[in-house]
């Protein structure tokens, strides 16, 4: 057990051993797995289950390599291939093991549940930034995962992504993407081989920031892509909107998510208050449709040429 005796670090992780009722020892850090305790200050493991919210944001850091998959693989293969649908299948098969797997070699080991410290501000994210200088001259190094094991499990879960998507991908775009060229087949692997890096920095500097920010980063981001997509399919009515499946796929994908950034903002503290909020979910998309006559550049620019 240790004892803190710098208050300078977030949550205080440095600290001396406490053996027989005496000190002993340097200041260090409390083991991985542990933080320290608010009040009386010394180093307590983790036993808490992660909170609705830490779920919500461990699952948005999860879909982020998914959705970039699937956007890549669509993007490179279009209409030149019918093995789209095979790859983004691939593509949730690997996501869903790696994520299986991250939660399996994580404390407690062979479960597919974690442990977890509780977030309590945002500094906890950045113990770097409060390494403290009891003389001024000496900086002692607290740095420590004190929101264990939200910041390092999505590294793990980003490396898993990775191995799995190196082992089964190219083998299998190999062996179906006939109608794709041989400068094309791979190109959204390619694509992986830069996005997950940029993921892995993301994490690693903003991921303090995106715990409090993904709930509307999802609904911004949501609503700007489904008008974009809408827009782009000349998708002006209903009869449009179900003229093909892939349409309502899309719209329903974009649905789960703004649910999800719902859920996410209100965290579901009072079902009877939050719930009804999920009944705003389509509105988005019906407000698109019932405005997007009278915003279609066309007519506008006639109309403006009539002199009206």
């Amino acid at each position: 057990m240790a004892v803190a005796m710098s208050s300078t670090c977030p949550g205080i992780y440095c600290g001396k051993t406490l053996i027989n009722g005496s000190l002993e020892g340097e200041c260090g850090v409390c083991p991985r797995g542990e933080r320290t305790n608010l009040h009386s200050k010394i180093c307590e493991k983790c036993t808490e289950s992660p909170e609705l919210y830490d779920w919500l944001y461990l699952g948005f850091m999860a879909m982020l390599p998914l959705v970039l998959h699937w956007f890549f693989i669509e993007w490179y293969s279009g209409k030149k291939s019918s093995s789209a649908l095979f790859q983004h299948i691939t593509a949730l098969l690997e996501c869903s093991a790696a994520a299986i797997v991250t939660l399996l070699v994580n404390d407690p080991v062979g479960q597919l549940s974690i442990r977890s410290c509780k977030v309590v501000m945002l500094s906890d994210w950045y113990t770097m930034l409060y390494n403290p200088s009891p003389d001024y001259v000496t900086t002692l190094h607290c740095t420590q995962e004190a929101v264990f094991p939200l910041y390092t499990i999505v590294l793990i879960y980003y490396a898993f992504c990775l191995v799995f998507m190196m082992l089964l991908r190219p083998l299998l775009v190999k062996k179906i993407a006939c109608g794709l060229g041989k400068s094309d087949r791979f190109k959204s692997i390619y694509a992986a081989l830069y996005f997950f890096p940029i993921l892995t920095v993301l994490q690693a500097v903003g991921g303090g920031l995106l715990y409090y920010a993904f709930p509307y980063i999802i609904l911004v981001l949501s609503l700007i892509t489904l008008a974009v997509y809408m827009s782009a399919s000349e998708i002006q009515s209903f009869k449009n909107l179900i003229a093909k499946k892939k349409r309502l796929v899309v719209l329903f994908s974009h649905w789960l998510l703004h649910a999800y950034g719902i859920i996410s903002i209100s965290r579901l503290d009072k079902l009877e208050q939050d719930l009804p909020l999920l009944a705003l979910v389509p509105g988005p998309a019906l407000f698109y449709l019932l405005t997007a006559k009278f915003t279609e550049p066309n007519r506008i620019l006639s109309e403006g040429g009539n002199g009206h």
